[in-house]
């Protein structure tokens, strides 16, 4: 099953997506700039082979829903991110707000 949900964090529009899937769920939130998601989210892949389009992204890892997502601490994040202030141990929530 696929949720696709508009969250609101501090009066901002979000999207949370829930890919429910064998043994996993797939979690994600995004704003037009970047997103937030699960430890399915490859980083390095990013960051080293996907470089030069400065795709603005966090991951989290060990969380089961959105609002864990969004409460948990970011394990890792793009280059682009931290270009935008978005660090390592940010909640998902704060690193979002920086995304709008």
């Amino acid at each position: 099953m696929i949720n696709v949900t508009p969250i609101t964090i501090d009066h901002y529009p979000f999207i949370a997506i829930s890919v429910q899937l064998p043994k996993t769920n797939l979690l994600a939130v995004a704003s037009e700039k970047g997103y937030i998601m699960c430890g399915a989210l490859d980083v390095a892949l990013l960051n080293e082979k996907l470089r030069d389009r400065g795709i603005v992204a966090g991951r989290a890892v060990g969380v089961r829903t959105i609002e864990q997502l969004l409460e948990a601490p970011l394990e890792s994040v793009t280059v682009a991110a931290e270009e935008l202030g978005i660090t390592v141990g940010m909640k998902g929530k704060d690193a979002l707000l920086k995304m709008r």
